[in-house]
């Protein structure tokens, strides 16, 4: 009986370099697959920002040229110093040179 203890005592349990392997081979095809995913969803990310980056302004425009009719482009700048658009300096970057048209279209004045 003692001999048998022992012997189950003695007996370690752990994983064999092939499997140790396999794990990385594993993870390392988890990764491999995943890493282009990600940079798409930021990629992606970045775009649909830029989209709505680009129809705040558009809005900011409209808001400017009702309250001026008689102006005929304006500026992000000007939009930010009339308060119609927020000063954030984290996404008014190198856009601020923007500059937008009224147009006639349909008989109803659109910035363009």
């Amino acid at each position: 009986m003692r001999n048998k203890i022992k012997q189950l005592l003695k007996k370690e349990g752990g994983f064999t370099l092939v499997e140790l392997l396999a794990v990385l081979a594993i993870l390392a095809i988890i990764v491999g697959i995943s890493i282009p995913m990600i940079g798409n969803v930021v990629s992606s990310s970045q775009t649909k920002a830029d989209e709505a980056q680009q129809e705040l302004y558009i809005d900011a425009a409209q808001l400017y040229f009702v309250d001026n009719p008689t102006k005929e482009k304006v500026t992000v700048g000007e939009l930010i110093t009339g308060d119609y658009l927020e000063d954030n300096k984290d996404t008014v970057t190198t856009v601020t040179t923007v500059e937008i048209t009224k147009v006639k279209a349909m008989g109803k004045d659109r910035p363009e």
